[in-house]
């Protein structure tokens, strides 16, 4: 996945990549979707019922960081928070195996378009077989907008999603095998942030509290 960028971290180190190619996709039809092939394990997906800033910068730096997903290294937390708790987003956790596999982010956006911001695989499980399955299925979610999710919404009449050649180099054709076709290309450069490097600026200072106990075991 590709997503729009807010500019890199002032303290993090980034390289400018003269030739970045976008592709959005859409699918128009969920009669379109094609069935992956079943992984050699259960999958199972579950809704996070608790929106969580932390577990979604968490997921977001564990999966993305080897496809170059530095756009929210900006973040603050607060801004995390505000993301993930509108009703209108949903976050979905892929287990298998007892560990997260990978996730999925779907927002329902006016006039039935609904977009796949974020998708894809834990390290442990990229390369063995699980990518087109869980495609399969965030995008099976992203059509029961209104259903399972985004209650309030109304029916999802477009599925879309970017990937970009900083992606995984099979994941464009893994959404061709799913059903969704280009609707649009652009290519520029890109100012990308170090992926090693996940500034995580914490909503408060631990230390702080630590102090504050010390202090007053000294009175007491």
């Amino acid at each position: 996945m590709s997503e729009a960028g807010s500019g890199p971290h002032p303290e993090t180190a980034h390289l400018r990549i003269p030739s970045v190619t976008e592709w959005e996709m859409e699918m128009l039809d969920a009669a379109d979707l094609r069935p992956a092939p079943l992984p050699g394990v259960e999958m199972t997906f579950t809704l996070a019922g608790v929106p969580s800033p932390d577990v979604s910068r968490a997921l977001y730096a564990t999966v993305g960081a080897r496809v170059c997903w530095t756009d929210r290294f900006p973040w603050t937390w607060e801004r995390w928070r505000a993301w993930v708790e509108r009703p209108e987003l949903s976050t979905w956790i892929a287990m298998a195996e007892g560990t997260i596999a990978g996730f999925f982010e779907i927002e329902a956006q006016p006039g039935g378009d609904t977009e796949i911001h974020l998708v894809g695989l834990t390290p442990a499980f990229v390369g063995r077989g699980y990518g087109g399955y869980l495609v399969e299925q965030c995008t099976r979610r992203a059509w029961q907008r209104g259903e399972l999710w985004a209650l309030t919404s109304g029916p999802a009449a477009r599925v879309w999603l970017r990937t970009s050649s900083l992606d995984h180099p099979n994941a464009i054709a893994n959404y061709r095998r799913r059903g969704f076709k280009v609707a649009a290309e652009s290519t520029a450069p890109k100012l990308v942030p170090d992926p090693r490097v996940a500034p995580w600026p914490l909503p408060r200072d631990p230390r702080a509290a630590s102090r504050r106990h010390e202090e007053e075991e000294l009175i007491t």
